[in-house]
């Protein structure tokens, strides 16, 4: 086929050169993902974050496919034996690289949350189900190559190389989206140097190393990912727009089997979700759209609750937050009391959300379970973990960073309180006397 070229910000040119990979990039599954976007309600807070869930994974495609090429010219397995690479494991690959998003659905972790789905295993189910297109276009390889794509997904492929260029603590799939987040939300945060780490990255026996000389570009990639969960990922607004999402879809399904027609003539692609008995056809039907549409009709309902949640979600009207400590902690239910005396339902209107990750992980032999360590390659071929050899990366590896925060109504705090909610001033006076610069403290006696 004559190659075929997606103009993108972040990698400027993608380059599709095996009709394989275009016919899926055509799929109407894949297609979908032009509708959902990446970061859900980040929008919300950095208003340039339109991008989609369609531009990451071709971007996940382009990084796999610049390193394919880079192992095929510089670690040929018929040079290296073992720790060489094989390039006929490319096709399968990027397959796995393109497709691995393939199960997100709408505000996805959300969503997730409230409905018990799995994205990477609807992300399976897409690529193994004989009636979807992409199955059909993977069987073209052979019958098994859908089974095989989708081993690379869910971790069980044999090759440690492939399964580790689309999921480790450095592979293609996150240097795409700290790269494509950053553009996109205005921020410096994620950057990093591409250039310089595809040079350094290398196969080996065991998966996927990078030398020495190139540690540098992997402490710079680690600190960017530090940053851009503690700066965008993390951010207390974002997050005050899901719990609004979160109660909002919470609300319709404590509705739902007291009131089905209604939700039958307002939304009915969401039905199968609310009655949890929803198919893979059912999934696919769901997108940003169908979500957005469903709160527009809600926000007429008759229901004060689940109304007023449409509106605000709808409306950009985040709720405020809080952190708080294991000392604070037992103050809780006192101000989630509060906010029911001053007329909102706490089941609704109050939300616990705790947001912690590892900038960088290393083996503990006490874990059960340990993510894939970065390895360092000497030119001797002697392996050091990352951790081990950088100061930088050690000062912040093993310690999860993050926060608590119990989330609440704007119209409780005093500062924003309406005449409206004059009647209720010494309840909105009590909730905050227990908070201080954005903390909740324990009240003076």
């Amino acid at each position: 086929m004559i190659e075929k070229v997606f103009r993108d910000p972040i990698h400027h040119d993608i380059k599709v050169e095996h009709p394989i990979i275009l016919e899926l990039i055509n799929a109407k599954e894949f297609q979908r993902l032009r509708r959902i976007k990446q970061l859900g309600t980040t929008s919300l807070t950095f208003h340039t974050a339109e991008h989609s869930r369609f531009g990451h994974s071709l971007g996940v495609y382009e990084i796999t496919r610049r390193i394919c090429n880079y192992f095929k010219r510089n670690y040929d397995v018929l040079d290296y034996g073992e720790d060489g690479w094989d390039d006929s494991e490319r096709l399968v690959t990027l397959c796995a690289a393109l497709l691995h998003d393939l199960g997100h659905g709408p505000f996805s972790h959300t969503f997730e949350a409230i409905f018990k789905t799995n994205h990477e295993q609807i992300t399976v189910d897409i690529i193994t189900s004989s009636k979807t297109e992409i199955n059909q276009i993977l069987r073209q390889v052979s019958e098994d190559f859908p089974e095989k794509v989708a081993s690379v997904i869910a971790k069980t492929y044999p090759n440690k190389q492939v399964v580790q260029l689309i999921s480790s603590q450095i592979d293609a799939d996150r240097m795409d989206y700290l790269l494509r987040d950053a553009y996109f939300t205005g921020t410096e945060y994620g950057t990093f140097d591409l250039t310089r780490i595809l040079r350094v990255i290398r196969p080996h026996k065991s998966g996927i190393v990078f030398k020495v000389s190139g540690m540098h570009a992997v402490e710079d990639y680690i600190v960017s990912r530090y940053q851009m969960y503690m700066q965008i990922y993390f951010h207390p607004v974002s997050r005050g727009m899901e719990m609004v999402l979160d109660r909002l879809l919470q609300r319709a399904q404590d509705l739902y089997h007291d009131n089905k027609p209604y939700f039958n003539k307002t939304s009915p692609l969401l039905v199968p979700f609310l009655a949890h008995d929803f198919d893979l056809v059912d999934y696919l039907a769901l997108d940003d759209g169908v979500l957005t549409t469903a709160f527009h009709l809600w926000s007429q309902s008759d229901d004060a609750i689940l109304s007023d949640l449409s509106k605000r979600f709808l409306n950009r009207v985040p709720f405020k937050s809080a952190t708080f400590s294991k000392e604070t902690f037992i103050l809780l239910p006192e101000l989630q009391e509060l906010v029911e005396k001053v007329g909102f339902d706490e089941r609704y209107y109050t939300a616990i959300n705790s947001s912690f990750d590892l900038p960088y992980d290393f083996y503990k032999p006490e874990k059960s379970q340990n993510k894939t360590q970065i390895e360092l390659i000497y030119p001797d071929g002697e392996l050091i973990e990352l951790s081990s050899a950088s100061e930088l990366v050690r000062a912040i590896a093993g310690e999860t960073k993050g926060d608590q925060r119990f989330y609440f109504p704007d119209e409780m705090l005093a500062s924003s309180t309406s005449d409206n909610y004059t009647l209720f001033e010494d309840s909105i006076n009590s909730f905050n006397d227990s908070l201080k610069n954005g903390e909740i403290i324990k009240k003076d006696v």
